[in-house]
C-alpha cells in the first residue's frame, strides 16, 4: 500500500445548480443549492484514501461546526488527520461552485483557514513526510508551506507531485525543480509556459519547456479527451472514458489522487496509473458535488 501524504487546502463547498451561468447584472433562480466537502487537497487527499493508499493530510481549518463536519468524513474513510491543524483566528475554507446544466462548473473560493498554513506546520508534520512515498501539492494554501514541504520530501527521497491549481504564472522556480511530476491542466499548462495547449504538437512544445525549467515529468490533464503525458523519453496520450457528465467538480483532484495510488516508483507503468486515474474521474463526474463523487477502489473496475 502506498503511503501519500498530500499538503493541502479543505474547504465546504456550496453548490449552486443554473440552467447557465449568469450574465453580468443578471438575477436568476437556481434550480438546487447544497453543501458538501471540498477543497482541493482534501479532495485529493479523500482520493488518494478511497482508491488504495494510506494517506495523511497537512491542512488547517476553522475551530467552528464547518470543521467537525470535514473531519468526521475524514475519519470515516480512514484518513491520518493528526496533521489537520485548528486556527483560533479563521474560519474552516469555502468555496462556491456554479454548475450549469452541461455540467461545467465556476468556482469562487474564501481561503480562510486556509491562508494560515505555514511552513512551521510542514515541519510539524516533517517525520511522516519523510516516511511517505509521495507527496502532493497544489496553490490553495501559501506558497512557502508548499516549498518547505518539497525541500523535506527532496532531502528524503520523497516523490513529490505538484498541482499547479489555481493557475498562476508566479511559482518560484525551485518549486518547479522540486516537482518529480507536474499535473496541470492545459490551461495551467498554458499559463505557466505561455504556450497555448490546443493539440498533441503544442502539448509537447508546453511539455518540453515545463521539463526545462526543471520538471521531471509532465502530465496534462485535458478534460473529457483524456490525459498526456512527457517523461523526458517518451510522450503519449490515454484516452478518457466517454460519460454523460454532471459535474466536474472534483475530476482533476480525482485524477491525481487515484494516480498517486498506482504509479510506481520507477515509472514504469505511466500509462496504466493514468488509465485507473481517468477512470475513476470518469466516475466522479457522474454524481453532483465533490468528495460525495469521488468513488472507492472497489467501484473502478478497468
Amino acid at each position: 500500500m502506498k503511503k501519500v501524504v498530500v499538503l493541502g487546502s479543505t474547504n465546504v463547498d456550496t453548490i449552486l445548480n443554473l440552467n447557465h451561468f449568469p450574465l453580468p447584472g443578471e438575477t436568476m433562480k437556481m434550480e438546487n443549492m447544497a453543501q458538501a466537502g471540498g477543497g482541493k487537497g482534501a479532495n485529493q487527499a479523500l482520493a488518494a484514501t478511497r482508491l488504495g493508499a494510506q494517506t495523511s493530510f497537512i491542512s488547517r481549518v476553522g475551530d467552528e461546526g464547518a470543521a467537525d463536519f470535514m473531519l468526521d468524513t475524514f475519519k470515516k474513510d480512514g484518513m491520518d488527520t493528526d496533521y489537520i491543524y485548528t486556527s483560533k483566528t479563521s474560519g474552516t475554507g469555502q468555496a462556491f461552485i456554479m454548475v450549469n446544466e452541461e455540467g461545467q462548473n465556476s468556482i469562487m473560493i474564501y481561503g480562510g483557514a486556509n491562508n494560515e498554513v505555514c511552513p512551521e506546520d510542514v515541519q510539524a508534520a516533517s517525520e511522516v513526510i519523510k516516511n511517505a512515498d509521495i507527496l502532493i501539492a497544489q496553490f490553495e494554501v501559501p506558497m512557502e508551506a508548499i516549498v518547505e514541504a518539497f525541500k523535506v520530501a527532496k532531502e528524503n527521497d520523497v516523490k513529490t507531485i505538484l498541482n499547479p491549481a489555481p493557475a498562476t504564472n508566479d511559482i518560484p522556480a525551485e518549486l518547479i525543480k522540486m516537482s518529480d511530476i507536474i499535473i496541470p491542466n492545459e490551461t495551467e499548462a498554458q499559463l505557466i509556459t505561455g504556450i497555448e495547449v490546443t493539440d498533441r504538437d503544442s502539448m509537447d512544445a508546453a511539455s518540453n519547456k515545463l521539463i526545462e525549467m526543471g520538471a521531471g515529468v509532465v502530465l496534462i490533464t485535458v478534460g473529457s479527451t483524456g490525459s498526456y503525458y512527457n517523461t523526458g523519453d517518451k510522450t503519449g496520450f490515454v484516452n478518457a472514458f466517454k460519460v454523460k457528465a454532471v459535474d466536474t467538480t472534483a475530476a482533476g483532484d480525482t485524477f491525481i489522487g487515484a494516480f498517486s495510488t498506482k504509479i510506481n516508483d520507477d515509472l514504469s507503468n505511466i500509462e496504466e496509473a493514468m488509465t485507473f486515474a481517468n477512470k475513476a474521474s470518469s466516475i466522479a463526474v457522474q454524481a453532483a458535488g465533490a468528495q460525495v463523487s469521488i468513488p472507492y477502489e472497489k467501484d473502478v473496475q478497468i
